[in-house]
């Protein structure tokens, strides 16, 4: 409650105030309610009392108009307040070093973006109705005290055993909800590996069913600690209560043996501790609600702390993003291998200018991925430099590299938008290409929308094609773009679409197993293990067919492939 409320003055200190204030007024007025009706029915005739019956009325009126400002209030901040965070965690992920997300991995950022920030907006809806429940609470507590203060004291007092007491359950219980909040990281994990890999799962029985096991454990372990939790918090609830009953007993059976006791304090008291076991219970009630957003909430922060931020991504440059070299000087990058101890690439010393293509070869396993992000700037270096036009690319200089780069991965993303390239005309470009790609057919491109990327493998990838190719950057990486194309599209690709984008003065990185289209290559870099085994141009290398052998002839990229 004391983080929520923190983060809440830090995001909008007035906004807050003016929501506590309506809200603690609107429970007051529930105080108000109860004196004046305790008054009424000790009143010989109260439909004579005006003034009675005026202010209750209007106490009436005022109560769910304060409610309803304080609720409003909350509401906007509270969503404001969520939105902020997500687009704060958004950021921290685009500006975080690749290597790090790879290391966090994919289920945790999403169990937090989803799970923890959901938690926090459900306490923070919850704040409203609690200002009102607990200004209802200290309102009857001082028109208690004002009755009598010897009973008040008595009362105070068993509230204090009863508060202790409730403590101890949900000390538990809040163990076991930071336990359930840890196996949703694992759950996570365990549904990317079931849609991600429904199809292996299908071809091997043994591993489906053991995927299955772990599903069902996971979820027996989530079914025990959400079951555990919400008994503790039912329990402690259900202590709660009898707490308020005892306290009603007392007054009922134990105060009028004292003798003295006016029938009003009597009947005040009975009254009024009967009313407050409604508020009490929604106070009980919402402590589950504000637990799951204290932990969401220290998910957030701690992700948020380990997200260390590189540069930001810098604009575009002023000069179109020209560029003159790119340099690799004794650089090395080590990351783990689960079982198999580090895997280091380099020391590698190269050079890429431009308008040349480059093929980057090897065994799997080499280093050629982790080779291609450390030229385009998504890894940084362990050790040595990645020199831009002579100028060593640190950490702040590392986004103007990456924005000279467009790339296609073989683990690529397919947006369902031409995200960032919303300019007068896209679309007749983009349907252009779309034709050359033989994609027209299936695609199509309306305010700068695709309207599907439903498609085979090979389809999207050609279809990641066009984001490249919109994009006119100055060095291309592609990553065994070709690997699920057919015959026919794979020459468009090694003949047609990179000597195209040579002659248009790009660099193309391109990493491949195609070695009958080496010759199309103005230089080869193979890998073995991690080190540079050979970089010089394709002739020094053996190739099953020269790629003469397979020209297609006609244009570039104006020209379509064929049918495929």
């Amino acid at each position: 409650m004391k983080a929520l409320l923190a983060l809440l003055l830090r995001w909008s200190a007035g906004t807050l105030v003016l929501a506590a204030a309506a809200g603690i007024a609107s429970g007051a007025a529930n105080a108000v309610l109860l004196a004046l009706a305790n008054r009424a029915l000790h009143h010989p005739r109260p439909w004579a009392d005006g003034a009675l019956a005026g202010s209750f009325a209007g106490v009436c009126l005022l109560v769910p108009v304060l409610r309803a400002a304080s609720s409003y209030l909350m509401a906007s901040l509270a969503q404001r307040m969520v939105t902020d965070l997500r687009r704060d965690l958004g950021r921290r992920i685009l500006d975080a070093p690749l290597r790090r997300l790879e290391e966090l991995g994919t289920p945790r950022l999403l169990a937090v973006l989803t799970e923890d920030l959901a938690a926090v907006a459900a306490a923070l809806r919850a704040l409203p109705l609690l200002f009102v429940q607990g200004a209802i609470v200290a309102g009857c507590l001082g028109y208690l005290g004002w009755l009598s203060p010897a009973a008040l004291g008595g009362v105070l007092l068993l509230l204090a055993l009863g508060v202790a007491t409730y403590r101890l359950p949900l000390a538990r219980a809040e163990r076991l909800q930071r336990e359930q909040r840890e196996l949703a990281d694992r759950l996570w994990g365990d549904l990317e590996g079931l849609t991600g890999g429904v199809k292996e799962l299908k071809l091997h029985a043994a591993r489906r069913e053991a995927l299955l096991r772990e599903l069902d454990e996971t979820g027996r372990r989530i079914r025990r600690t959400s079951v555990g939790s919400a008994t503790l918090f039912a329990a402690a609830a259900g202590w709660g209560q009898m707490v308020i009953f005892g306290l009603v007993g007392t007054i009922a059976f134990v105060l009028p043996l004292r003798g003295g006791v006016p029938g009003e304090v009597l009947t005040g008291y009975a009254l009024v501790l009967l009313y407050l076991m409604s508020p009490l219970e929604v106070i009980l009630d919402a402590l589950p609600v504000l637990s799951r957003a204290r932990l969401g909430l220290h998910r957030a922060e701690a992700l948020g702390g380990a997200l260390a931020p590189a540069a930001p991504p810098a604009a575009p440059a002023a000069d179109g993003g020209g560029w003159r070299s790119l340099e690799l000087a004794e650089v090395t990058h080590a990351y783990p291998r689960e079982g198999e101890g580090d895997f280091t690439l380099g020391p590698v010393s190269l050079a890429l200018r431009p308008g040349e293509i480059v093929f980057v070869v090897g065994g799997n396993g080499s280093g050629k991925t982790t080779l291609a992000k450390l030229l385009v700037g998504l890894y940084a270096p362990a050790s040595g430099e990645v020199r831009l036009d002579g100028a060593p690319v640190d950490d702040a200089g590392r986004g103007a590299l990456l924005q000279r780069v467009s790339a296609v991965f073989s683990d690529f993303h397919l947006f369902e938008r031409l995200l960032g390239m919303e300019t007068p005309g896209v679309d007749g470009r983009a349907a252009e290409f779309l034709e050359t790609l033989q994609l027209s057919h299936r695609v199509a491109v309306r305010d700068g929308r695709l309207s599907t990327t439903r498609l085979s493998q090979g389809q999207r990838k050609r279809l990641a094609l066009l984001t490249a190719f919109l994009e006119d950057r100055p060095i291309c990486l592609f990553d065994e773009w070709a690997a699920d194309q057919d015959p026919v599209f794979r020459r468009f690709f090694y003949l047609r679409l990179l000597p195209e984008l040579r002659a248009r003065g790009k660099t193309v990185v391109a990493i491949t197993h195609d070695d009958q289209y080496y010759g199309v290559a103005d230089r080869v870099i193979k890998l073995d293990a991690g080190r540079v085994e050979y970089d010089g141009p394709p002739a020094g290398l053996p190739s099953r067919a020269p790629a003469a052998a397979v020209a297609l002839g006609g244009g570039a990229l104006a020209g379509a492939p064929g049918e495929g």
